[in-house]
């Protein structure tokens, strides 16, 4: 099998953002290929099964493992992109690889990117909105809610893992953000969602969070309030304890089950 056409770049600025997200900016001539209007699309850095970032120590026939992150903006004068991480400790070798390499880069790093790659578009055809993410959605999530129309009503939840981890967002007045602290022991995030007065008309979804999160979010928007499939966009961006690999079969798996 062939390896996907790596587009390399090199990390221009590291940021802390807050105490649980680092944002870094990479630069490279082939992000000129990128459509002006990606970001809230996808990119997929590559790695060596190490962790590593050079591809040249690769056979010919293996492919490199890949990590994938919201573009969170693209500025085609300076030639960059920024992509935001969520900041983890990792000790499995295995896994992690992304994590680890965003809270060590430095700039001068070089890294290869495969992309990009699209979600669907939020639905603006509607009277109003629900958006929720947590932390590794967040990106996105921002992306969307500076999208909605000026006029835009409804609410905006995002599950953080500290009080401090709250950024400013641009977005319409009406929608109403609520930051939700992570809780181990309850979904308070999922709970929070369904605490929300469900407004009058018809309500646009646009939800991606953690697998377990996502079931439990897809059955209240879909089960018990009946929001139809053109409407929603409902994805699980990880799964607690899970490589992206095997969150990758899982997602398939549910997704026949569903179908």
């Amino acid at each position: 099998m062939n390896k996907p056409t790596p587009t390399s770049l090199v990390v221009l600025s590291t940021t802390q953002l807050t105490p649980n997200m680092q944002r870094i900016v990479l630069q490279g001539d082939g992000l000129s290929r990128f459509p002006t209007d990606c970001a809230g699309g996808y990119i997929k850095l590559l790695f060596t099964p190490e962790g590593g970032t050079d591809l040249s120590v690769l056979d010919d026939n293996a492919r490199p493992v890949m990590r994938t992150y919201t573009i969170r903006e693209i500025d085609h004068q300076s030639a960059t992109v920024t992509v935001d991480f969520v900041r983890h400790q990792v000790n499995d070798t295995s896994c992690g690889h992304a994590a680890r390499w965003a809270m060590q880069a430095k700039p001068g790093d070089t890294i290869n990117i495969a992309g990009p790659g699209t979600i669907q578009n939020l639905n603006t055809d509607a009277d109003w909105f629900f958006l929720t993410a947590d932390m590794t959605a967040l990106p996105a999530l921002s992306v969307k809610l500076a999208s909605l129309p000026e006029n835009a009503r409804g609410y905006a939840i995002i599950e953080i893992q500290d009080k401090d981890d709250i950024q400013a967002l641009e977005g319409p007045a009406g929608v109403t953000l609520d930051w939700v602290i992570a809780d181990t022991k309850t979904n308070r995030f999922v709970e929070k969602v369904k605490a929300k007065n469900w407004l009058a008309g018809n309500a646009s979804v646009w939800c991606a969070c953690e697998f377990e999160s996502m079931r439990a979010l897809r059955q209240y928007f879909r089960n018990e309030h009946g929001v139809d499939r053109e409407f929603i966009y409902i994805s699980s961006y990880w799964k607690n304890g899970v490589t992206e690999e095997g969150h990758k079969v899982i997602k398939r798996e549910d997704a026949k089950a569903t179908a």
